[in-house]
């Protein structure tokens, strides 16, 4: 055997037969059968994307603080006479009450003084216009007599000249009529003096009649009466305190209405913006600013920081808009003015609006058809859409880049018309590959709730 194997050509016969018995075997075993393999269908919960009422909402916080706050001041100098029992921090004193008083006996002193100077003076006036009527009595005679002697003087000298009279007599009537001329002359210089004695005392019964006014004008700021309907601040004086022309006497609060300066991130704002976003604005008129806050139609809703969420509210009205934006939080300030914040108290439940009260401030715009998701449909601005893919009945996801344009609590609003109609997936997705097989179910409560929620209604 051993001499078989040395034999050249033996052990390459061994090789090639040991190889056609291995080539023998692989190609007579039956195929491998290949399992096809696929990901399973998931079953998701998906909303039909169109476009349905949205109301952009944002909430603001300020404090409260009366639109009128009136610090009254002491006009006059004196001690404080009265003060009403009510003139105290937290009361309130109704339009035309007697606040206080100050001592008027030296103003009314100062009154009287007044009145009797206007009486001298008007005593004056008319005893001069008598005798200004006197005087003109007494010209009218002698210019009467005048006339008389003159033409008896012509007489005399007409049958003088016929040597009737005496030259004498004729030089007694010429003295006669002169003496007439003089009294003539005097009383119209007397007449005329008049005019300027008469404008003289007029100018003192005019100075007169002006420290009367002022008498009585200053009398009157002894008693403070209230301008109106107020609740009462800080009080800085007390009976029989010597107070000065200028001196604090209390604070007044306008109870007729209350404002807020609420502190909203503009970034919020700008949606409330988008019911006139397209229109052209001149703000050099100051007329136009009123114009774009009627035409903003905001719903504007107070109510309390720190009770239920069901707790009491109030209707505001955005009256002004600050004129700059802090740079600091990046906030603006909204000026909301709520109208007769005393009416509909109920005590432990529904509290007057006091000053430094702290609210929140719902805003509310007007009603716009937009295309509208939960946030919850949203992935990293991406929504996942369940497609139909060609088989029957047949869907796999598809995703999709979108322009996010609100983002406003647990809703936004996207951008591409192109998408409405399609059904957005809500629910997640494991693994997230294009293209995987999916049985989209409508979530028709869903869809409900998101109608309540984008319109901001509770169901």
């Amino acid at each position: 055997m051993k001499n078989l194997l040395q034999k050249p050509f033996i052990l390459p016969t061994i090789v090639i037969l040991a190889l056609a018995l291995v080539i023998f075997k692989v190609k007579s075993k039956p195929p491998i059968e290949h399992q096809q393999l696929s990901f399973p269908t998931k079953t998701v919960e998906v909303i039909t994307l169109k476009k349905i009422p949205f109301r952009s909402k944002a909430i603001a916080y300020g404090n409260i603080e009366p639109t009128i706050l009136v610090t009254t001041k002491a006009e006059v100098s004196g001690k404080i006479s009265y003060i009403h029992p009510q003139l105290k921090k937290g009361g309130i004193l109704a339009k035309g009450t007697v606040a206080l008083r100050i001592e008027s006996t030296t103003f009314e002193f100062s009154l009287d003084q007044s009145k009797a100077g206007l009486v001298g003076s008007q005593s004056s006036l008319k005893q001069l216009e008598i005798e200004e009527q006197s005087t003109q009595n007494s010209l009218n005679l002698v210019r009467k007599n005048l006339q008389v002697g003159q033409a008896e003087l012509e007489r005399l000298r007409a049958i003088h000249k016929q040597g009737v009279v005496a030259r004498s007599q004729v030089d007694t009537e010429e003295q006669k009529v002169l003496n007439l001329r003089q009294q003539v002359a005097d009383l119209e210089g007397k007449l005329a003096s008049y005019h300027s004695r008469k404008s003289v005392i007029k100018a003192q019964i005019k100075q007169s009649k002006t420290q009367l006014a002022q008498s009585k004008d200053t009398l009157t700021r002894t008693e403070i009466l209230m301008p109106f309907n107020a609740r009462i601040g800080a009080v800085s004086v007390e009976k029989d305190e010597l107070v000065s022309t200028g001196s604090a006497l209390f604070e007044a609060l306008g109870i007729q209405s209350v404002e807020i300066n609420a502190q909203m991130a503009t970034r919020h704002f700008r949606p409330l913006l988008s019911s006139i976003s397209h229109q052209m604005i001149n703000l050099q008129n100051p007329a136009n600013l009123q114009k774009v806050l009627s035409k903003m139609q905001l719903d504007v809703s107070v109510s309390l920081v720190g009770f239920e969420s069901n707790g009491p509210t109030w209707q505001g009205k955005l009256s002004r808009i600050a004129e700059s934006i802090d740079p600091t939080r990046d906030t603006i300030g909204l000026a909301v003015t709520i109208n007769e914040p005393y009416q509909g108290v109920i005590p432990g439940k529904r509290p007057p609006l006091l000053r430094g009260m702290y609210v929140a401030v719902e805003f509310l715009a007007p009603r716009q058809k937009l295309l509208t998701l939960p946030r919850k449909a949203l992935h990293q601005g991406r929504v996942y859409i369940a497609k139909p893919n060609g088989a029957k009945n047949g869907y796999q996801l598809d995703i999709r880049p979108v322009n996010i344009l609100i983002k406003q609590g647990e809703l936004v609003v996207i951008d591409d018309d192109t998408m409405e109609g399609e059904k957005i997936i809500i629910t997640d997705v494991i693994p997230v590959i294009n293209g995987l097989p999916v049985n989209p179910i409508l979530a028709t409560n869903i869809e409900k709730q998101l109608m309540l929620d984008a319109v901001g209604k509770k169901q």
